[in-house]
């Protein structure tokens, strides 16, 4: 891929970033906001600013980029020409949103048949950006612009690990995350996609997750990588397919959480 043709792209994830900033902000903290719940059995809440802030990516992807492919959370998936799918998720955090908290964001990923390839982690009121892939890595905020770079802590008793919810995912699931957790020093639980820019920015250590899909997970995978970390699931593989999720600030810490999730059984 040429200088061009990336400076295309890294443009091109920005823009979307924008457009869904403008989507989600116009909607945060207002009243009267709309919500339904996409699972009767459970509370899977979708707002309306869910749907509008993932309209407006696609509009840009069509008019920039139509002949990639677009996998949102929303809406059905565009099967492109160019090998390309990019990968929307409108806002990671609804629960979150609705309830007026600051740690949703918007997630935005490049992804080929090998994987991703850029990924964007966006916080649109408290104006935080994280970004990595294809020789980027990078976070601007409130307070400046900065490189991503994990820190790089060796052992569970020095990790601060991260998680969505107490519950994890299943009762398995939530017995290996509990695990893991009891040997480090610090746990703390729902920041959504946030945490994986915290760990990418060099705050915390591990963020373990389970039942993800990929629009959940491509642009995280982007970020930490670009920073240093490791992102795979629970057995070492790639993750970008979503699933059981562990992303690691080091080696070190990857091996010994995986050393207890691993052992987990695959539904």
């Amino acid at each position: 891929m040429n200088e061009d043709t990336v400076a295309e792209l890294w443009t091109v994830a920005h823009k979307l970033a924008e457009a869904a900033r403008v989507e989600t902000l116009a909607r945060f903290r207002t009243s009267g906001l709309s919500i339904d719940n996409k699972r009767p059995q459970d509370f899977d809440p979708v707002t309306e600013a869910d749907r509008a802030s993932e309209r407006a990516m696609r509009e840009v992807l069509r008019e920039l980029r139509p002949d990639d492919g677009i996998l949102g959370e929303e809406e059905a998936e565009h099967f492109g020409t160019s090998g390309l799918t990019w990968v929307l998720d409108p806002i990671d955090g609804t629960r979150g949103y609705m309830s007026g908290t600051p740690t949703w964001g918007v997630l935005i990923a490049l992804s080929d048949a090998a994987g991703v390839k850029l990924g964007i982690i966006d916080q649109p009121y408290i104006g935080e950006r994280f970004f990595g892939g294809l020789g980027q890595a990078g976070f601007t905020g409130p307070h400046g612009a900065r490189d991503l770079a994990v820190r790089g802590t060796k052992t569970l008793a020095d990790a601060v690990v991260f998680s969505t919810f107490p519950e994890v995912g299943t009762k398995a699931e939530a017995e290996g995350f509990h695990a893991v957790a009891g040997k480090c020093k610090l746990t703390r639980y729902g920041t959504d996609c946030y945490a994986y820019g915290l760990l990418a920015l060099g705050q915390i250590d591990l963020v373990i997750e389970a039942g993800l899909e990929p629009y959940d997970i491509c642009g995280p995978i982007g970020v930490v990588e670009a920073g240093g970390g490791i992102l795979t699931d629970w057995q070492g593989r790639p993750a970008h397919g979503g699933g059981r999720c562990i992303a690691a600030a080091t080696p070190e810490i990857h091996a010994q959480a995986l050393e207890i999730l691993s052992q987990i059984p695959e539904a």
